[in-house]
């Protein structure tokens, strides 16, 4: 009889399991169909040298000079301009978290519009603004100020970086608030009356907490341009090497013979360097959190 209850309670236990686990299948399958699928699809086809032959020809040609400076580029741009957003950003958040309410608000929803912008519309506005005839470039001129005579020119790297920061420190003020909500006003309070001054609460205090989190949104902002691709190819039409504009050209049809599975090994690199990203990301978080 003991064992028929226990038996019953086993069924009861796991049909109860089964209940609680059922909300997470829509995004089981969102999550295997849409994200698990098509990378199995991408390294499949990598490895595919036609003629039902497997092998590595994509990835040795992959790390030949043209597609490790192609990722080299990409690198340094996501760097330093989630490095230059992220520090600016921080900045903005850290003084519309000092502003009131009403302010708070009006910056959150700009910050929502500002950045999801890109592509053409976001390329064409600073052709527009900072192009060799654009306006404020024309201005900066009658001024006595030659930017391009400088050297700067917005069809490279630093052209970039100027771009991407556009809607990356929107980006960066919109995840790096909801850490400064997370300080508390005891702790500047007891600072205060230990007799210490704003910059020991800024060094000991407030950058010692929030850090992780800093980093936490500069990983973010690192994956956001890394894998950034219509607005680069607006602006410079490829004339910048970087990884997502050559995979683009290969997928439109710039490519040699033998070598068609090349566009899904260097999107396969892509891939593997988000992913570690996305880990430090999430390493950034638990830190964090547990600060």
């Amino acid at each position: 009889m003991s064992s028929l209850k226990e038996s019953t309670t086993r069924k009861s236990g796991g049909f109860s399991a089964l209940l609680k686990t059922l909300p997470l299948a829509p995004f089981s399958f969102v999550f295997l169909f849409f994200f698990c699928w098509p990378i199995f699809q991408i390294v499949k086809n990598s490895l595919d040298q036609g003629k039902g032959h497997y092998g590595l020809s994509a990835y040795r040609l992959m790390f030949t000079k043209p597609y490790m400076h192609a990722f080299a580029t990409s690198l340094q741009l996501s760097f330093f301009s989630a490095l230059t957003a992220g520090l600016i950003g921080a900045v903005v958040a850290f003084y519309v978290h000092r502003s009131s309410a009403g302010l708070k608000s009006t910056i959150a929803m700009l910050s929502g519009v500002l950045a999801n912008s890109g592509g053409v519309p976001l390329a064409f506005m600073f052709i527009a603004a900072f192009g060799a005839q654009g306006g404020i470039v024309t201005l900066l001129k009658k001024m006595g100020f030659d930017i391009y005579g400088a050297g700067f020119t917005l069809y490279s790297l630093g052209g970039l970086i100027l771009v991407y920061s556009f809607f990356q420190i929107p980006l960066m003020v919109l995840v790096f608030t909801p850490a400064l909500e997370g300080m508390r006003n005891e702790w500047r309070e007891a600072n205060n009356s230990l007799g210490g001054s704003n910059f020991q609460f800024i060094r000991w205090v407030l950058i010692p907490v929030l850090f992780p989190a800093f980093l936490a949104s500069v990983l973010l902002l690192f994956a956001s341009a890394f894998s950034a691709f219509a607005t680069a190819r607006a602006l410079t039409g490829g004339s910048v090497g970087l990884v997502p504009l050559v995979i683009g050209s290969l997928i439109d049809g710039n490519v040699i013979t033998d070598q068609a599975n090349l566009g899904d090994a260097l999107a396969v690199g892509m891939v593997v360097v988000s992913g570690v990203v996305m880990l430090f990301y999430g390493f950034s978080l638990r830190w964090a959190r547990g600060r």
